[in-house]
């Protein structure tokens, strides 16, 4: 192993982008690969959350978005990204 100061400057530089690789962009894409899978799942009567809190149960599923019944008679139209997660039976249970 050479006493180059370039490549030990070079060698530096390559692993702060494999410390940055693997700390901060990997986990991220896997978050966002989990997220893309949970809204390819989601079917109608499934209850969710929404990004911005709003809990409400799956009426309708078009192409790019959904319908969430939020309570009776109210029904309100969001993006399937805008989607959080969605509620098990489990959880359910619990509240």
């Amino acid at each position: 192993m050479p006493d180059n100061p370039q490549f030990i400057s070079v060698l530096y530089i390559v692993g702060l982008f494999a410390i940055l690789y693997f700390l901060m962009i990997r986990p991220q894409q896997q978050r966002q690969k989990k997220h893309q899978e949970m809204i390819r799942s989601i079917k109608t009567d499934d209850k969710v959350i929404t990004i911005g809190g709003i809990y409400g149960s799956i009426v309708k599923i078009k192409e790019d978005s959904v319908v969430l019944q939020v309570a009776e008679n109210v029904r309100i139209e969001f993006l399937k990204s805008a989607i959080s997660q969605v509620v098990s039976k489990e959880d359910e249970g619990k509240e």
